[in-house]
């Protein structure tokens, strides 16, 4: 046994970056992974599905690709290829997280990692031998696992998981995707782009509740002119299989009926993994099926944290890497706290949708006296050029103040954009620090200053009637 001091049980987001920040801090670190470096977003979830946004993202390119004056005729595609596609990026990433451990001399210790007692993790590995690691401090990085719905015939062959969504040989000719969320969003643009029949099953009055509601209802309109069939306030009661195919009973404004589909997608959102970790035996706390930590990621174990999805607080990659950050500088000595009042929610559908700060709805309910600013694609001469014109910059401040509550982007690049606004809340900044700053021509961002431009005025490149 050698003493270290910090072992990370999970090599996802938020473990592989707690191991570099303990490196860049002076602290010997031990990764311990049983399975791909880079854990589910790299290998089988953010990574994996964005190359397969890019492929249909082409393909829709290509689709009005007369538009911009360019004749493309007999075109198609190979769905095996894109699949090694994607898998080669993601294999390329986890190799490059394996290489950042060695750059920073992080030990990485292949098997399952158990909590023997504080300041203890046992290994065990592939080949069965186990490995005790005696460590000052110990964080918790076991991320989460797809959410079983319970549903009459919800393991028929058929019906797969984000996990099988991403490993399939051949395309489908019709998908039934459960659940509105962002997972089953992202899904419904990809399949549909690589001409799959879609179907959304959402029992909530809209998709993507977390989102401002305008945002969402625009995008719902888009993705059904995109040929995506969206049923919201419908539940899925049982699923049957039925010959080649699977019968699905939904039941939507008081009423019953079946649709028939190839594949059922379950993409009803994840919960909490805690791996071989026998909390109850350590007498970790738990808030629900999560580990209750405090805003210095510690649990009520001295020693212990948790970061990343285990601990059920908002499940992104982005959020877990700087849990990860927090929890180690705590452990380094210094004072740091996790904040989760600016975090940028970014949805890869077709357009993209990107939010931080409070919704219109949750500013309402916070503070009446509020200003909303809208700027549309449309008026934007790169949006224009590009023939990116769907969608907007929704901008929600103080109408007294001008200090800005929340930023909303439904379009092209949305994702990239709202970087801008996740520094300017950060920052507490006003619409007028916005506008005051020179956004150059011609781009996307150029919405974000008109918008800006709406809550202490009137945009400059919009006509108001």
């Amino acid at each position: 046994m050698s003493e270290i001091d910090v072992v990370i049980i999970g090599g996802g987001p938020g473990g592989y970056v707690s191991a570099i920040k303990a490196a860049h801090l002076g602290l010997k670190a031990v990764l311990v992974e049983k399975d791909e470096l880079g854990g589910v977003c790299l290998n089988r979830g953010c990574i994996p599905t964005k190359a397969l946004v890019s492929t249909a993202e082409l393909l829709n390119h290509l689709q009005r690709a007369e538009e911009f004056g360019i004749q493309v005729k007999d075109y198609s595609f190979d769905f095996a290829a894109i699949m090694k596609r994607k898998e080669l990026i993601a294999r390329r990433l986890s190799s490059g997280v394996g290489q950042l451990m060695r750059a920073n001399q992080v030990r990485v210790v292949r098997g399952e990692g158990q909590i023997i007692e504080p300041g203890k993790v046992e290994v065990m590995d592939t080949a069965g031998e186990k490995e005790v690691i005696k460590t000052k401090n110990i964080i918790i990085a076991t991320g989460s696992k797809v959410m079983k719905l319970p549903i009459p015939g919800i393991d028929s062959e058929g019906v797969i998981t984000s996990d099988e969504a991403l490993s399939l040989s051949e395309l489908p000719s019709r998908m039934l995707i459960v659940g509105g969320g962002v997972v089953g969003i992202e899904f419904a643009g990809i399949f549909r782009a690589l001409g799959v029949e879609v179907t959304v099953v959402e029992m909530l009055p809209r998709i993507l509740l977390p989102i401002d509601e305008e945002i969402a209802r625009r995008l719902t309109q888009l993705l059904k002119r995109k040929g995506i069939e969206i049923l919201t306030d419908c539940k899925v009661k049982e699923i049957k299989k039925t010959n080649q195919n699977l019968e699905v009973l939904v039941s939507t404004t008081g009423k019953e009926k079946k649709l028939e589909t190839e594949k059922v997608l379950s993409a009803a959102g994840r919960v909490p993994e805690l791996g071989n970790i026998d909390v109850q035996r350590l007498g970790i706390e738990l808030d629900r099926k999560a580990i209750k930590v405090d805003e210095k990621m510690r649990t009520n174990i001295p020693g212990i944290y948790a970061v990343g999805d285990v601990v059920g607080k908002i499940m992104l990659a982005h959020v877990a890497s700087r849990e990860g950050i927090v929890a180690v500088e705590n452990i380094a000595g210094k004072e740091a706290l996790m904040d989760y009042k600016v975090v940028p929610n970014c949805v890869f559908s077709m357009p993209e949708v990107a939010s931080v700060g409070l919704t219109e709805e949750e500013a309402r309910k916070e503070n009446n006296n509020i200003k909303v600013s809208k700027f549309p694609f449309l008026a934007n001469g790169k949006a224009l050029s590009m023939g990116e014109i769907e969608g907007m910059v929704k901008i929600i401040a103080d109408a007294d103040t001008s200090e800005l509550f929340g930023f909303h982007i439904l379009g092209a690049h949305a994702s990239d954009l709202i970087a801008e606004g996740t520094l300017a809340l950060s920052m507490e900044a006003t619409a007028f620090e916005i506008v005051n700053t020179i956004h150059a021509h011609p781009t996307l961002a150029e919405a974000i200053a008109e918008a800006a431009e709406g809550i202490i005025g009137k945009p400059i490149n919009l006509a108001r009637v």
